[in-house]
């Protein structure tokens, strides 16, 4: 049996290509990480505030949930932005919605809806439990805001805060739709 051959101590050489020293030579690539070793500044992970409390009640952001139909499950989201809390009542929410679904270009199936969206129900809040329906939260009836007494209440006082979801809908295919919450697609 033949011995193997020798193996050298030295290991193989990590040195740059000609022409390239180890200065000149860029340990990362533009943008400051690696592919497979991204770099995290300390503190990416250690704050714990929910989003929810992350921003103050005068600068929140919301998603309206536009339902044009209940059976076919037609939503599309509008995200509102640097809303205040503590000042917009339930009725202007409601009024700003229906401007934004009429005007906005992203909305242009959704326009002949427009008038027909009388109601707001809060679908979730930030960090709670979602609902398993889809198209709309049936679990709380109280979280309908369309009665005279929540129109005049500002959103914090009906209990929205940043990053929580609203539902707006016809009321009159909202109440068909309780009566057979089934789904067409």
């Amino acid at each position: 049996m033949a011995d193997p051959a020798p193996q050298s101590s030295t290991s193989e050489s990590t040195a740059p290509p000609s022409g390239e020293s180890d200065a000149t030579r860029s340990p990362t690539p533009p943008g400051g990480f690696h592919a497979y070793k991204p770099v995290l500044s300390s503190d990416d992970f250690l704050s714990s505030t929910e989003t929810n409390l992350a921003r103050p009640l005068t600068d929140a952001t919301i998603t309206i949930r536009v339902i044009k139909s209940f059976p076919y499950r037609s939503v599309k989201n509008l995200v509102l932005n640097h809303i205040d809390l503590t000042k917009m009542t339930v009725l202007e929410l409601e009024e700003r919605c229906r401007k934004d679904v009429s005007t906005l270009p992203a909305f242009k199936a959704f326009r002949t809806h427009a008038p027909k969206l009388d109601c707001l129900k809060i679908y979730t809040r930030a960090h709670g439990a979602k609902t398993t329906n889809l198209i709309i939260n049936l679990d709380h009836p109280e979280w309908l805001l369309d009665d005279a007494e929540n129109r005049s209440k500002t959103l914090q006082e009906v209990g929205l805060e940043n990053e929580a979801e609203v539902s707006i809908f016809n009321r009159e295919d909202y109440e068909a739709f309780l009566k057979d919450p089934t789904t067409t697609w």
